[in-house]
């Protein structure tokens, strides 16, 4: 790959994995252990993330297990899932934390497949405009450098290829995950 490209391609693939991070924080209608990835506790005057201070564990499909390594951290982590935007309550025993997810229906997952779209959406204009930032980038060097119009025209072709497979691989994860939230 040309190497005037690479940090477009850098950006476009970061584009990518913002997008498959944020389809892993959408619940569908299974237990999946990255909804609670933005969920901050208190540990100690420090915002840690749960993982880092429990064993977060999924023992059935639509169940989700917390087990905080210390005693007294199971109040902090119930209150900072009740206080983030999961949307569960949880229950607890007093050791173990447990969220149960709710069979979701037909309206609602309606709704999810509308958010996985418009979420791919947002990423495809994403890389789009980091293709617009190569192009304008690719001008600017047509008039401070020698490069021929030829040259110029070819690393514009490479950034339209190089974007028309980002897309392709936005649309698969939009289809993807459209198929995962509709599969009852």
């Amino acid at each position: 790959m040309d190497e005037r490209l690479v940090k477009y391609d850098d950006k476009m693939q970061k584009s990518l994995n913002n997008l498959y991070s944020e389809y892993n924080s959408i619940r569908a209608g299974r237990a999946n252990p990255h909804v609670l990835d933005s969920v901050l506790v208190d540990y100690y005057g420090t915002p840690t993330p749960i993982q880092q201070v429990a064993n977060v564990s999924v023992p059935e499909p639509r169940l989700i297990q917390i087990q905080p390594w210390e005693a007294s951290m199971v109040k902090e982590i119930e209150k900072a899932i009740q206080t983030s935007d999961v949307g569960i309550n949880p229950t607890n025993d007093g050791k173990v934390i447990r969220l149960v997810f709710p069979e979701l229906t037909e309206e609602r997952r309606k709704e999810l497949a509308k958010d996985v779209k418009k979420k791919g959406e947002n990423a495809k204009v994403a890389v789009r405009n980091i293709r617009r930032d190569a192009n304008d980038s690719f001008k600017k060097l047509s008039k401070e450098s020698d490069i021929s119009e030829d040259d110029i025209k070819e690393l514009e072709d490479k950034a339209q290829k190089l974007t028309d497979s980002y897309i392709k691989k936005i649309d698969e994860a939009v289809s993807d995950k459209t198929e995962e939230i509709l599969k009852v």
